[in-house]
């Protein structure tokens, strides 16, 4: 059951648990490091954000090389956590970051990219023989 759900949404619901629970901000610094140059690498919520955010698409690309019921299932569920996700940034405010724009991002190429993969994958095990 849980192999079907879209690995991304769990980004949308930490940045909800976020947005909603904490007092923190996609600015908030989290942690900061000093480079060999001399600079300071400040690593703010947001980029941790982007980061899960891509290693998760990632995933998701993977998985959506396997074909099956649950293949189909997981793009119907990613295509329904793209539209959570438009009509967050769309219409509420605290949404509104390019974090979350970035995030909504990573979910259309997600959707785009599984449809395409499974149309690909199906038209190469189904041929006519004329």
């Amino acid at each position: 059951m849980f192999g079907s759900l879209p690995l991304l949404a769990l980004v949308v619901i930490a940045y909800n648990i976020v947005v909603y629970l904490t007092g923190f901000t996609m600015d908030s610094a989290m942690f900061s490091m000093p480079l060999v140059s001399g600079a300071i690498w400040t690593i703010s919520l947001g980029d941790l954000f982007l980061a899960f955010g891509l290693v998760l698409l990632f995933l998701e690309l993977v998985n959506s090389t396997k074909t099956g019921t649950s293949t189909i299932i997981n793009h119907a569920l990613s295509m329904l956590v793209l539209l959570v996700a438009l009509v967050q940034f769309i219409v509420l405010p605290q949404f509104g970051t390019s974090v979350f724009f970035l995030i909504v991002l990573f979910n259309l190429l997600d959707v785009i990219a599984g449809f395409t993969v499974t149309i690909t994958s199906a038209r190469r095990d189904f041929s006519v023989a004329e």
